[in-house]
């Protein structure tokens, strides 16, 4: 089974002013093209894993033979994270539902998870993610770093979860229009979250 890019369901214009379109444009077709081609290429020679999802291969690292696992957990986990990261974007969504139940249970009001969620991407260094993730029926916000995710589990990421939605925090998702201001593209994704994506995959094991 050979990675691809998933179809968007929108323009590269879509999030602007919030994404600029030449941003969007260079992230897809380049940046994620990147590393699916170069996690195809690793597994081009490892029939045993050919069936399995990205999500599902990222999951069981500990099946990769150790030559190929560094490779594969930077470039798969890179693909899982953009798919999940493009679906994650629209505009015009509410946050409602159990989704909403759950968040102000779990973090006390909507504006304490959002100033948290801002914080911990901030305290990010360097290149990574942040994510709103169910962890034992509990959401929890996490950072990673690189193009880990929180489904490597803790022997790699030492966070574990199951993915509601993240943010894209390496420079190339931002640099062409917010340069050193990372605090105003973390605040320009409340603009353009999927509210409906998230409580779908919020509801999947809730």
């Amino acid at each position: 089974m050979k990675y691809t890019l998933p179809i968007l369901s929108y323009k590269f214009n879509a999030f602007e002013p919030f994404i600029d379109q030449q941003t969007m444009e260079i992230h897809y077709t380049k940046h994620h093209q990147t590393y699916i081609n170069n996690a195809n290429q690793a597994l081009e020679n490892l029939p045993e894993l050919a069936n399995m999802s990205v999500d599902q291969l990222i999951q069981h690292l500990d099946l990769i033979p150790n030559h190929k696992q560094t490779i594969l957990r930077n470039n798969a986990g890179g693909h899982a994270n953009h798919s999940l990261f493009w679906k994650g974007l629209k505009l015009n969504t509410t946050l409602k539902g159990k989704l909403k139940i759950a968040i102000e249970r779990d973090f006390n009001d909507i504006n304490t998870f959002q100033n948290y969620f801002e914080q911990t991407a901030m305290a990010c260094f360097g290149s990574g993610w942040v994510w709103l993730v169910n962890q034992d029926s509990k959401l929890v916000i996490v950072s990673t770093s690189n193009q880990d995710n929180p489904l490597m589990g803790n022997k790699f990421t030492k966070t574990s979860g199951f993915p509601i939605f993240n943010l894209d925090l390496w420079e190339h998702a931002y640099y062409l229009k917010y340069q050193n201001r990372r605090f105003d593209y973390v605040k320009s994704f409340w603009n353009v979250i999927n509210w409906d994506e998230a409580a779908i995959r919020f509801n999947l094991i809730s």
